[in-house]
């Protein structure tokens, strides 16, 4: 039987563009220079800890995890108001759940990010479990977040399926031996050519057959 492993930001709910808006505001309070498209190709997926000592390499831990505080307190005070679930995102969940399927939420986003999503909208209640960072795993594109989530669900990492918006997501997937839907929701659809375990594209979940991915996962 085939599980599902969504990503969360950018995947479920529709909230890069509110990261892009504060880590904009953010460079710009110390007046680096930011190319926002770059940068959102190198980090999506990864955790403030590794993108911030990337950025500031030999950093003390508590400045680096100053810095981290202050950019996601900034996108929580736009998301607050503003967050919305990616087209389709609980109808196509709660159809993978009425068929029986395994799920999961695999993110790099912080407790607390979290937690203003799940009072939102009921995600976590819509699936399994919640793997991430905060369980002691590294980020994307490490495999370990699907990894775990597989474990919890007991089901072989072929027969995962993962949701995701980008490439580094996809590239987890591919190293942790899962097939991947690419989301096009952030990123054009050429951001995700030339990844061997991509098995769909799609603007959002509208336009995603349910049925199709799980029976290709479990006769592939």
């Amino acid at each position: 039987m085939a599980a599902l492993l969504f990503d969360l930001d950018g995947t479920l709910i529709d909230s890069m563009p509110h990261h892009h808006e504060a880590w904009v505001a953010w460079h710009a309070r110390r007046a680096r220079p930011l190319d926002a498209d770059a940068f959102f190709r190198a980090t999506a997926g990864r955790t403030n800890a590794e993108i911030l000592a990337e950025m500031f390499p030999g950093e003390a831990a508590d400045t680096i995890t100053a810095m981290a505080d202050e950019k996601e307190g900034l996108y929580r005070a736009i998301a607050a108001t503003r967050l919305a679930l990616v087209p389709g995102a609980r109808a196509f969940m709660e159809a993978a759940r009425a068929a029986g399927l395994p799920l999961a939420v695999c993110t790099a986003s912080t407790p607390e990010n979290m937690a203003l999503a799940f009072v939102r909208f009921p995600i976590d209640r819509w699936a399994d479990t919640v793997v991430s960072p905060a369980d002691g795993l590294r980020g994307k594109p490490h495999p370990d977040l699907f990894l775990e989530a597989a474990r919890r669900l007991g089901v072989p990492a072929g027969e995962c399926l993962v949701f995701e918006d980008a490439p580094l997501g996809i590239e987890a997937a591919r190293r942790a031996g899962m097939r991947a839907v690419a989301l096009t929701t952030t990123l054009p659809t050429t951001a995700f050519d030339g990844y061997p375990n991509l098995v769909a594209r799609a603007p959002d979940f509208t336009s995603l057959d349910l049925d199709a991915l799980t029976k290709a996962i479990a006769h592939a």
